[in-house]
């Protein structure tokens, strides 16, 4: 079994939901490798990503752990067998890894929503707006760090997943940099919001309902709503949530704050209004 330097954020989810099958079986690591024909850190080594599973193995696993889930065991089967190497790979030991991590996760959801308070998403930024705001990063980047995070996000953007997008107008009035990319960003949003896969949402200030509701997010819906994850911004990179009481509680909040923001339609002529003031 040859072991992961740097295992994935999908290489660790299947070695959660794989722990969490076998915790609500109420098997020991020792008792799981007893009846897989192994040792108990194979497992634990699979359990934290370090090591992959054989779709043959996962599915003795999953008998084993009483799941009669066909639907998610066949999921984790395809997570387990998956060899993809995307084109985030090509920044492994020159980006920190939660950009790889976050990349991977946007090409294998089936959808994405998001909710941005400050700034503007970043699948919707402009090449000047994500440069401004990695330029505002401490400690200050080298120039090369910095045209490389530009250029990771530039390509995230080439995703064609159906995406939905609820952006304050705190968000859309900030100025990350000066008037004339502040207006380029927002005639951006004008055109991507007449995308067939791109919905751009806005809560203006005077909109009722919202002190409720606010948080900011990215929620990937996965094959599954059980394999969903929502994606948290912390100080030094992303945090990736995946309990279910925890997708359950940011489904509501997604639903409160789309309940509360301007249609699509209401939400183009108010950014254009906004464009026609710089």
């Amino acid at each position: 079994m040859v072991l992961r330097r740097e295992p994935t954020a999908r290489h660790m989810r299947l070695g959660v939901e794989l722990r969490r099958l076998r915790e609500g079986a109420g098997l020991t690591t020792i008792e799981a490798a007893a009846l897989l024909g192994a040792n108990r850190v194979q497992i634990t080594q699979i359990e934290s990503g370090l090591a992959g599973v054989s779709e043959e193995r996962l599915r003795r696993l999953a008998s084993h752990y009483d799941c009669t889930d066909q639907e998610f065991i066949d999921a984790l089967a395809a997570m387990a067998t998956d060899r993809t190497r995307g084109w985030w790979e090509e920044y492994r030991g020159r980006l920190p890894t939660s950009f790889l991590d976050l990349a991977e996760l946007e090409h294998h959801a089936t959808y994405l929503h998001e909710v941005s308070i400050l700034y503007v998403p970043g699948l919707l930024q402009t090449e000047d707006y994500a440069r401004a705001v990695f330029s505002a990063r401490v400690p200050e980047l080298t120039p090369e760090e910095l045209e490389l995070r530009v250029e990771h996000r530039m390509r995230r953007q080439e995703t064609t997943v159906a995406y939905e997008s609820v952006i304050h107008e705190s968000a859309l009035r900030i100025r990350v940099s000066d008037r004339a990319a502040s207006r380029a960003q927002l005639v951006r949003l004008l055109e991507l919001s007449e995308s067939d896969h791109i919905s751009v949402r806005v809560i203006p200030f005077d909109l009722d309902g919202f002190a409720s509701a606010a948080s900011t997010m990215t929620y990937a819906g996965g094959p599954l709503p059980r394999l969903d994850t929502v994606v948290r911004d912390v100080p030094h990179g992303s945090a990736f949530i995946d309990s279910e009481a925890q997708l359950t509680a940011f489904r509501t909040r997604f639903r409160k704050v789309e309940a509360v923001s301007l249609d699509p339609g209401q939400s183009r002529d108010f950014i254009n209004r906004l464009t026609k003031e710089l």
